[in-house]
């Protein structure tokens, strides 16, 4: 309950940067299946961990990476222009696996129950 500030700044930060992404960052590394899953400001608002999820191979999350990194400097500065705060947080980005992880184990409980179903016959 006492983190509601930096959950409201941490939402219209994703709202910023995935804006940017879409409109402003010119970069052709970034991969245009890139969205922002999560953003976790830090309670002294000194760093942003902004989480992405790539869809592709891991050579484009590997570029997309790499180019969001270099242009952080300017993402942190449109950051601070839009959002009038003390200190503006420094963008950290990083790769969410979350929605693989989801579906490497949604393909594992199908697979465990296609077993079940297959076994249960066998034993009729």
């Amino acid at each position: 309950m006492g983190y509601q500030r930096t959950n409201r700044i941490s939402e219209e930060i994703k709202k910023l940067v995935s804006t940017m992404i879409r409109n402003e960052l010119k970069d052709p590394r970034i991969s245009t299946l890139t969205s922002i899953v999560e953003v976790d400001v830090t309670r002294d608002l000194r760093y942003a961990n902004i989480f992405i999820s790539v869809y592709g191979s891991q050579e484009e999350k590997e570029n997309t990476i790499k180019a969001l990194k270099s242009a952080s400097g300017f993402i942190r500065k449109e950051i601070g222009k839009k959002l009038k705060l003390r200190y503006t947080p420094e963008p950290i980005f990083n790769i969410d696996t979350s929605i693989e992880k989801g579906i490497y184990m949604s393909n594992l409980i199908n697979k465990v129950s296609k077993k079940d179903i297959s076994d249960e016959k066998e034993d009729n």
